[in-house]
């Protein structure tokens, strides 16, 4: 093999633009004349578009415009990015409402009484959504996504916890929050921002890769200031057993005296059951949940940015959490972590309210549930592929039966859980093709312009967080090593039309086949760099988004960081 040397296309970029300077047009030049085209502009060839220092002098708006747009042009296309549970689709009259509203600040009650009465008229929509009492006087506030939403949770269970343990004359030095090992990481975020020990559950096949509702009372204790569940898991769409887990809580109380609340993180799933699923128990019907949030910028079908908490009293929210907020012309009640922020989500979130009603969040919401069922049996009858997602799979079956298909319209006939379809190759096809892996699937339907993630559903013991103390306690043992498991991911939202299903699905088998019938030796090739290292170092890509890498093995004195392993979860 020949050697090569790295080009560096700054250099040679560099070495030409010099050549440039001494060819500069005059000022009596063509470069004077009034030419309309936004791409006649100082930014040329010659003259770099500005990127990390603010320029001298700008340019007319048509061109600062025009730069902008072709440089957002190395985008994907939002639609075919099947990554991504936020909503990709805003209705043209939805659009003129954002565009008159868009200067319009949520924080500011006094200027904008209206906005402040369509977010109250929201939050009323949603407490009735999920089934909170009138008597009980629920009360709640739009958050910049689920992630605020879910850290306001947390603490007004951890405030509620301190105040009862002070009055008992307890400490309040080790509290601790419950929930899964497959927690998206906002969850996580709460408990170390907030200072927190996260006790995360084990998950494995048999508990459908969420929260392990037989082993919670192994981590719960009178220092648990509440647990996080799950309605529909990021990785696989399942929803977590609410009410079972409820129910075990229950118990423990009546045996213990100690009673610990739930916070639903309905992120995804709380607009899909209440249309879907209404049978299923998860919200406020069940007394042991005080407070569920979602993000109406998922399921809620409103652009990125918007999330929602609810409370189902507000006993649950401690008053000295609330602030009283005398500014810009009146008083305002406050309890979130950001103030000024933009009021045209909310009216997008009003809007689809008004405009489809429940009629049409449950036609839009089972659509998406038919057509990923759609999908998931495509690929399963292939033979190529096994789907560790089972909303396809008729209620109560969690194994694949080759050739049967159930084929109600119903979706409370099939396993309850998110429009996510996760499949891996079979292990027959891995057996029979062993040069063709994942990454290399996922890499080339990018190139058709699909973001379909390879993702590694990592065993349960490096997903568990441990107090840096009782590491080497028998009070938390590592759970059994149940191998990792590379998953695909599509989320199916609203605007996956038949056409693009269909077109999908052919994509999908034409780029196997083609890896069947390559070289072998080319297909590492084809993976993300990022994958490679994965590879290498499976629990790498626990850190990347905080830019450090992780050491796999067994927490130990001499090792191991106090938080745990990070996980870093789209």
């Amino acid at each position: 093999m020949s050697l090569s040397r790295h080009i560096s296309a700054d250099d040679l970029i560099r070495k030409h633009l010099e050549r440039h300077k001494n060819h500069k047009f005059s000022a009596t030049g063509s470069r004077s004349m009034h030419v309309a085209s936004p791409y006649i502009n100082r930014y040329a060839a010659w003259e770099p578009i500005p990127k990390y220092k603010l320029p001298a002098k700008g340019v007319d708006s048509k061109s600062a415009y025009q730069i902008i747009h072709d440089d957002l042009d190395l985008d994907g296309v939002p639609n075919l990015n099947l990554a991504s549970f936020v909503s990709t689709f805003v209705e043209d009259e939805c659009m003129q409402l954002i565009t008159e509203n868009v200067t319009k600040n949520l924080a500011d009650s006094d200027e904008y009484p209206a906005l402040m009465d369509i977010h109250a008229r929201c939050i009323s929509m949603l407490a009735s959504m999920w089934h909170a009492s009138p008597t009980d006087k629920p009360i709640g506030s739009a958050t910049t996504g689920s992630s605020e939403a879910i850290h306001l949770g947390g603490l007004a269970m951890k405030r509620r916890w301190q105040e009862k343990r002070m009055a008992e004359g307890k400490d309040t030095l080790r509290p601790n929050i419950i929930m899964g090992a497959n927690a998206q990481v906002a969850l996580e975020k709460f408990a170390r921002y907030f200072e927190v020990e996260a006790r995360l559950v084990p998950v494995s096949e048999e508990s459908n890769h969420c929260i392990d509702a037989s082993k919670l009372l192994d981590y719960v204790d009178e220092n648990t200031i509440g647990v996080y569940v799950i309605l529909g898991s990021t990785y696989t769409g399942h929803y977590e057993p609410v009410a079972e887990i409820s129910w075990i809580l229950d118990k423990y109380e009546a045996r213990t005296g100690i009673s610990i609340p739930i916070h639903v993180d309905g992120a995804s799933g709380a607009f899909v059951a209440p249309f879907c699923h209404p049978n299923t128990g998860w919200d406020f019907r069940l007394d042991r949940v005080h407070s569920i949030n979602t993000s109406g910028h998922k399921y809620g079908l409103v652009s990125a940015g918007l999330g929602w908490i609810i409370w189902r009293s507000e006993e649950f929210l401690p008053k000295h959490l609330v602030f009283e907020l005398k500014y810009l012309g009146g008083v305002e009640q406050s309890f979130t972590l950001n103030f000024s922020r933009p009021g045209n989500q909310v009216i997008q979130q009003y809007y689809n309210f008004i405009h489809l009603g429940h009629e049409g969040y449950r036609r839009i919401q089972c659509n998406s549930l038919a057509n990923a069922r759609v999908l998931s049996n495509v690929l399963e009858s292939t033979g190529y592929f096994t789907c560790v997602s089972e909303i396809h799979r008729k209620k109560g079956v969690h194994k694949h039966t080759f050739g049967k298909i159930e084929e109600s319209d119903n979706p409370e006939t099939y396993n309850p859980g998110l429009p996510v379809v996760a499949w891996r190759l079979s292990d027959d096809f891995k057996k029979k093709y062993p040069h063709v892996k994942q990454a290399s699937l996922s890499t080339m339907l990018r190139v058709k312009g699909y973001i379909i993630p390879s993702k590694f559903f990592l065993s349960a013991n490096l997903f568990m967080f441990y107090d840096a103390e009782k590491l080497t306690t028998p009070d938390y043992p590592l759970p059994p090593n149940e191998g990792d498991v590379e998953i695909l991911r599509v989320v199916v939202r609203e605007s996956m039309s038949c056409d693009l299903l269909e077109q999908l699905c052919e994509d999908i088998i034409t780029v196997t086949e083609t890896l069947i019938n390559s070289d072998p030796v080319d297909m590492a090739a084809l993976a993300h760099p990022l994958q490679r290292i994965q590879e290498q170092a499976p629990v790498a890509r626990a850190a990347t988004s905080l830019g450090e890498l992780s050491h796999r093995g067994s927490p130990s004195k001499e090792g191991g960081h106090k938080h745990g392993h990070y996980k870093g979860v789209c």
